[in-house]
């Protein structure tokens, strides 16, 4: 095992106001984490840090050791998979292009794989084979969350970074689209950040807890640390009380 993501004291503020502050943070490789707290405290800030698309005003971020900082930014975010909340996908493009695009880039003239690496995220993420030729409008909001899942899968990247995914489709939707992504991370031992605003989620996927309140971290551990020993009254007010003493009674 080694760490897959490291923060090291990172800093950032949009003019006077800061988002995060002396923010560490070590994520091993194939591990599931799962990152909640209040509205405005910093998460998607620091997800984003991961593939550069915010840059800290101090501090560092390190993939697999190497400081990003000294890394080519294509080369980076080819190797870290994204996907957010009402996943967008390219509008005028098929299911079969909108997850080709990036094994597309990477493969350039070796078509046979990139449509083998197709074929098998669109199984893996439980889309049918019918549904190859479609367009995304065609598509229910669960069946696109699937193929931004499978675009951002299909190059096989080291990270997986997701922003709120399933929070724009409905509650059964929601289940099996959680169902599915715990199997995928259990199949493939991706490195997995995902940011929820959703605490039974949290619970559910993470192998690991970040509870981050005003731009810090409350507490990092298991889901079953931190619902047995809550940090603080924050993170008590987070589970809620009836969660906390149903894991008392087990």
């Amino acid at each position: 095992m080694h760490t897959a993501i490291e923060f090291k004291d990172i800093q950032k503020a949009y003019g006077e106001k800061t988002v995060v502050e002396q923010f560490c943070l070590s994520i091993e490789q194939g591990e599931f984490i799962t990152v909640i707290g209040s509205s405005g405290c910093g998460k998607t800030t620091i997800l984003k840090m991961i593939n550069g698309l915010i840059t800290p005003d101090s501090g560092t971020v390190f993939i697999n050791g190497e400081n990003i900082k000294s890394e080519d930014l294509i080369t980076l975010r080819r190797n870290i998979g994204y996907v957010i909340q009402g996943n967008i996908l390219f509008p005028h493009m098929t299911v079969e292009k909108n997850i080709s695009y990036v094994p597309n880039l990477l493969n350039k003239r070796d078509t046979q794989r990139t449509k083998t690496a197709v074929e098998k995220w669109m199984k893996i993420v439980g889309l049918e084979e019918a549904m190859r030729k479609r367009y995304p409008d065609e598509l229910s909001g669960g069946q696109q969350q699937r193929v931004g899942i499978a675009r951002a899968l299909a190059a096989s990247p080291d990270i997986l970074l997701m922003d709120e995914p399933f929070g724009a489709v409905d509650e059964i939707t929601r289940g099996q689209l959680q169902e599915e992504i715990a199997r995928i991370h259990k199949q493939t031992g991706i490195t997995i950040v995902f940011i929820t605003h959703d605490i039974s989620e949290a619970l559910k996927l993470g192998t690991k807890m970040v509870i981050m309140d005003k731009g810090k971290i409350v507490q990092y551990e298991t889901p079953n640390q931190i619902l047995r020993q809550p940090e603080n009254d924050f993170v008590r007010q987070l589970i809620g009380e009836e969660r906390l003493a149903d894991s008392a009674l087990h």
